[in-house]
């Protein structure tokens, strides 16, 4: 499969997957906009592992504990897709929990809440998405509750299983039981647009090549 996840990752963008949901009625399957790259080049398509963190006002018996667990248990083309609630006071991902996902598989991570490390992120080349830096730890601060549960990230109900396209325009979701339909109409949209923008290209009106193609 993760071939295949490569070649969508080339070919599709999170824009004609958005579309895609539209025309099928999941109109709100585009994750809040303020959640963005940690690199503006980083990408990720793959299927959602998720985690649902929150609040703590002190340091627990055993921190991390649960957060470890869940990223033992990341496995090949997993996208970490964490809440905290909306809390920022931590940041809740970092360089080493990017560097364990990454040797487990994981193509990237999107955290609905802060990272830090960025630049050792960066450097390391693991995707990751969020709202913003923080250079404080997690313990004592944010705990993970549960994990490969449902959970609400960037304003969208994500479940595990659901496929995640992450690009510099923004966050798709699929749900796991649209997945196939919508990549194959995501395609088709895409070879549709290429096949316009040559028309474009070649000098036909806008006008015209969206009444002979039906695509913007």
């Amino acid at each position: 499969m993760t071939e295949n996840l490569n070649l969508l990752q080339e070919q599709l963008y999170s824009a004609v997957l958005v579309d895609i949901l539209d025309e099928l009625g999941y109109r709100n399957q585009g994750m809040d906009h303020t959640i963005r790259p940690v690199d503006p080049s980083f990408k990720i398509v793959g299927y959602a592992f998720t985690i649902l963190a929150t609040d703590v006002y002190e340091i627990p018996k055993e921190p991390y504990k649960k957060e470890l667990q869940a990223i033992d248990e990341l496995k090949q083309d997993h996208v970490v897709v964490a809440t905290t609630n909306g809390s920022t006071s931590s940041g809740f991902w970092g360089e080493l929990l990017s560097t364990a996902a990454q040797v487990k598989g994981s193509r990237g991570a999107v955290i609905d809440g802060l990272t830090r490390d960025s630049e050792k992120i960066r450097e390391i080349g693991y995707p990751v998405f969020a709202r913003g830096y923080s250079p404080y730890d997690s313990k004592g601060r944010t705990d993970v509750i549960d994990y490969n549960v449902p959970i609400k990230c960037g304003n969208i109900l994500v479940f595990p299983g659901d496929l995640v396209f992450a690009d510099h325009d923004g966050i798709a979701v699929v749900p796991k039981q649209l997945i196939e339909p919508v990549l194959q109409k995501a395609l088709e949209k895409v070879n549709g647009e290429n096949e316009m923008r040559k028309a474009l290209q070649n000098g036909m009106g806008v006008v015209s090549a969206f009444n002979k193609y039906g695509i913007l």
